[in-house]
């Protein structure tokens, strides 16, 4: 597989994109969830205790969306689904892979004094699934968008379903 320079730093752009919403809404999740699990200040405080914390948490969730967004943008294009649904696909099989992670951090990590303990909360569970599912359909949507080229995915089929769920008047061949 062929890395595309110019797509690579496209889907970097969306996935820094997607995270930067991700954590700019992170403080209404916060409440619609009642969880105060915070992964801008999970990352920021694993590097420095000081008032800086919050300005490291920021730069690195977005530089984390960016590298899974450079990934994505050229593993997305390869796999076995509709472009619609391969940003939340990969949104949430990223959740439920390094939510594990999410254990040591409670037993690990340098504030973890300072930290909700997260693995065993239902709500933080069913939170970080929010959040890495928002972020992937938006990195998915952004990524299609600024990667979009002339010619359509061959596996996609979505561009010839209609709102109603029936093939597309304009893709039928006329029979003569």
């Amino acid at each position: 597989m062929a890395i595309d320079r110019a797509k690579t730093i496209r889907g970097a752009l969306a996935g820094a994109l997607a995270a930067g919403v991700w954590a700019a809404q992170m403080p209404l999740d916060k409440r619609a969830f009642g969880s105060t699990f915070d992964d801008v200040e999970l990352l920021g405080k694993g590097v420095t205790r000081g008032r800086g914390w919050l300005a490291a948490g920021w730069i690195l969730h977005l530089q984390n969306g960016a590298l899974f967004g450079a990934v994505y943008a050229n593993v997305a294009p390869h796999t076995p689904l509709p472009s619609w649904a391969r940003g939340a696909a990969a949104g949430l099989a990223e959740n439920f892979a390094t939510w594990p992670l999410v254990g040591l951090a409670d037993r690990l990590h340098p504030a973890r004094d300072e930290l909700p303990a997260a693995f065993a909360n239902p709500r933080a569970l069913a939170q970080s699934t929010w959040r890495h599912l928002l972020f992937g359909v938006l990195l998915g949507e952004l990524e299609r968008r600024l990667n979009a080229d002339s010619g359509a995915d061959p596996r996609d089929y979505s561009q010839l379903i209609s709102p109603n769920g029936h093939i597309r008047s304009e893709h039928l061949a006329a029979a003569g």
